[in-house]
């Protein structure tokens, strides 16, 4: 029997927190509730999860810390559940390394949708991460974009010889963009191409991630040379960086 995907639930309304227990413990998944974040990371070292569902305005310390927190040590889906609905909230969550931003009040059923959609996603990167080498006849050539070299099957990244880590998401959107180059992709087509045709999240986490692929490979984030934007259109991935 497969092992079911563990959920924590950071909710401090125990109403709303009972409602999101409810729909997705119906859809198969294991949960736990906690009322406040200030004791999560050594929470989840000892209880690990598959995915946290969590409130932006909690008592102590708010989400956006708990997020940071959360990113710096695991590589996981977050989604931020939260009555705050401007952009500025949406793009500074994903900043932190927020994968989804659901606004309340939420249909149960959506929630359920996204929470499988990015569980679905997360697996994927993870298997694929996990995978060795493929025989030498079989290698995916490494990339190599001015000073930049992308290792598909290793999943390494390096710049001038220093290896950079990259979650596995931008690890894919970068090895994507890699693989075909000079195309301009919009930012709904690299959805679909990263996050899934059934994925159903906000596409300005596009931008961000591309922000911080820049900030990681980029020599002047401000001035990209590889990671281009087209106005109007997306981004595209320069082969031949001046």
């Amino acid at each position: 029997m497969a092992e079911k995907d563990r959920i924590l639930i950071v909710e401090d309304d125990e109403d709303i927190s009972m409602i999101e227990e409810t729909y997705l413990q119906s859809a198969g998944y294991e949960t736990t509730v906690l009322r406040n974040g200030e004791n999560i990371l050594s929470y989840m070292e000892e209880h690990p999860c598959d995915l946290v569902l969590l409130d932006l305005m909690l008592p102590g310390k708010n989400g956006y810390e708990i997020c940071a927190e959360i990113r710096k040590k695991y590589d996981l889906p977050i989604l931020m559940v939260t009555a705050r609905n401007e952009s500025i909230d949406k793009v500074r969550g994903f900043n932190i390394g927020a994968d989804d931003y659901i606004p309340k009040p939420f249909d149960p059923m959506e929630l359920t949708v996204r929470v499988r959609a990015n569980l679905r996603q997360y697996h994927r990167l993870k298997e694929n991460a996990g995978k060795t080498s493929t025989p030498e006849e079989n290698a995916v050539p490494e990339i190599q974009i001015g000073d930049l070299r992308i290792q598909p099957d290793s999943w390494r990244v390096f710049k001038k010889d220093q290896e950079i880590r990259l979650p596995n998401r931008e690890f894919e959107l970068l090895k994507f963009m890699a693989q075909n180059p000079n195309i301009v992709f919009s930012r709904e087509q690299l959805m679909e191409k990263i996050w899934g045709y059934d994925y159903v999240g906000d596409t300005s986490t596009i931008m961000v991630h591309i922000n911080r692929l820049r900030e990681k490979i980029e020599d002047d984030p401000k001035n990209p040379k590889i990671l281009e934007t087209v106005w109007g259109a997306g981004y595209r991935l320069n082969k031949n960086p001046e």
